[in-house]
């Protein structure tokens, strides 16, 4: 099922036409009797069109603080947007339409919205700057934005460098234009007839040279993702209340905050903000019953369950960075509740390896979910006997499909999908993570790339030369570090360190920054100039 299964919708074939060959794609399969899509497929009618005819109108789709959304509401504020975009604004099928907000009802309409009119969503990071916006908007040629007014400024910034951007529309507060245009049309609208594998979604990532990949992913990506791992290993109903704290953009976040949820008629919250302290208590507001964060949120909130009422919740999963075994015990002693570990990545949408409660074990991610395989293979591509560690290698019913990027050939090989992890299958047959096999910085639940930080360094006129790793903390998994090298003049001193710190703050996403840096006088190298990160690993 490599091949394009029917007549695509798209006018617009930029992203089409920007799809791997056929031969750097990975393998497909579809095993599982669920993953047998029919040609023409959207998956916003799926997910909240399907909802309302079944008779579920009335249950509770989507709630917010102040905002309590029937699926037959969420519907027609989907419909009102989707009109507002293909009458106002003139998006067509294939348009790349960006996404900037925090998570929130409105958002998850906008995301709904883009898919109904056949256009692709691209979501991004509330955290991003105008330099990193511009990046992804030149990178997929953005052509629109819906955009929440209070994170307006540094798209502002960002749009005298992005020529193919021509229309933006804000929503939320100051502004609220989408929701004025929204509201002046009728609730109802006629999804475009989208093909399976027309893309819907393009979720950008970071690589190790820290320029972002555009992974792309088709309508039945998303619903592959829903018939898989969410029934087999969370095991969910239509009467829980799903609740986290990963972003939409994230497809982690889009994934268990939206497409999940929705897809079994339930209920999800999504919150602006969802800290440890927030999440717990809007946990215990909405009688939230299954919460997707990551680890560190988990460690952090372990000294906190206390102070809130938690009987509500029953399901709680962990992804994004590897799962420590102390951290595993804490929240299991503290609720009573063994986590669901698991692993995914951007490329394959979500997660495809994992362990239910029943088979959860310390130090272990768990196995390959029903619809996916998995191996271990060494450097020539053959697959490695229980107990040997090499790369973790993917295939299921999604793939990677990176947007005009070479780096395809690095991530799909023979079939595989590769994602850039060690690992290692024990006797059991659990597949157990060792650690990162590229320079990817896991730090409390975000992917960065050590040489972006690096170049964000490099700005400060301060620096000559600097290297970036990530060092192992026990409360975010790894931290940022850099060694940083002055240039004559400049001090090496404490009020340096919060200098840089917080110059990089304002160059790039604030959780990038180094949260420690060493000074030194010069970086290691090879003959060649070329930096050896590895040496500062060991250091």
């Amino acid at each position: 099922m490599n091949s394009r299964a029917a007549a695509s919708a798209h006018v617009d074939t930029f992203a089409r036409d920007r799809l791997p060959a056929p031969e750097a794609l990975p393998e497909f399969i579809f095993e599982l009797p669920e993953l047998q899509f029919p040609a023409r497929l959207n998956c916003a009618a799926e997910l909240v069109d399907r909802r309302v005819a079944a008779g579920d109108g009335e249950r509770v789709a989507i709630l917010g603080h102040g905002v309590r959304w029937t699926y037959a509401e969420l519907q027609a504020q989907a419909n009102r947007i989707a009109r507002v975009l293909v009458e106002d604004l003139g998006v067509v099928p294939g348009h790349r339409v960006l996404l900037r907000g925090a998570n929130s009802p409105m958002l998850a309409a906008c995301w709904l919205a883009v898919v109904k009119a056949g256009a692709i969503a691209v979501g991004t990071m509330p955290l991003l700057r105008a330099r990193e916006l511009v990046t992804i908007v030149d990178k997929a040629q953005v052509t629109h934005a819906l955009c929440d007014g209070r994170l307006a400024e540094e798209l502002d910034l960002a749009l005298p460098q992005c020529p193919t951007l021509t229309k933006v529309l804000k929503f939320c507060a100051p502004s609220a234009e989408l929701e004025a245009r929204a509201a002046a049309k009728p609730p109802t609208f006629t999804n475009v007839d989208t093909a399976a594998d027309d893309i819907c979604v393009i979720a950008f990532t970071s690589g190790t040279t820290g320029v972002p990949k555009g992974t792309m992913h088709y309508h039945r990506d998303v619903m592959a993702a829903a018939a898989c791992w969410p029934p087999h290993v969370l095991r969910a109903d239509r009467d829980d209340v799903f609740i986290g704290s990963p972003p939409l953009a994230f497809t982690f976040g889009l994934g268990g905050l939206l497409v999940f949820p929705l897809a079994i008629g339930a209920a999800a919250v999504l919150i602006e903000k969802a800290t440890p302290d927030t999440l717990l208590a809007a946990i215990a507001q909405f009688r939230a019953s299954v919460c997707f964060t990551a680890p560190t949120s988990y460690r952090a909130m372990t000294a906190q369950v206390a102070q809130h009422d938690l009987k509500s919740l029953r399901k709680c999963v962990s992804a994004g960075e590897a799962l420590p075994a102390a951290t595993r015990l804490l929240w299991k002693d503290a609720t009573g509740i063994e986590i669901i570990d698991g692993i995914g990545s951007t490329e394959l949408f979500h997660i495809f390896i994992s362990a239910d409660e029943a088979h959860a074990r310390p130090g272990a991610t768990g196995l390959p979910v029903p619809g996916y395989r998995a191996a271990i293979l060494d450097d020539e591509g053959r697959e490695l006997p229980p107990g040997q560690v090499g790369r973790l290698a993917i295939k299921g019913p999604t793939g990677c499909k990176y947007l005009a990027d070479e780096r395809q050939a690095n991530y799909v090989q023979r079939g595989w999908n590769l994602t850039g992890d060690a690992y290692l299958v024990d006797a059991d047959g659990q597949f157990v993570y060792q650690a990162r096999t590229d320079d990817m910085i896991i730090s409390g639940g975000y992917n960065i790339a050590g040489p972006e930080v690096e170049g964000a360094l490099l700005l400060h006129p301060a620096v000559a030369e600097c290297g970036v790793v990530g060092q192992a903390d026990e409360a975010r998994g790894q931290i940022v570090k850099a060694y940083v090298v002055l240039k004559p003049g400049h001090a090496a001193d404490a009020a340096m360190v919060k200098t840089l710190q917080d110059f990089v703050k304002a160059t790039v996403a604030p959780y990038k920054y180094p949260r420690e840096i060493e000074f030194r006088p010069a970086l290691p190298r090879t003959e060649t100039g070329k930096l050896q990160r590895f040496k500062l690993r060991e250091a």
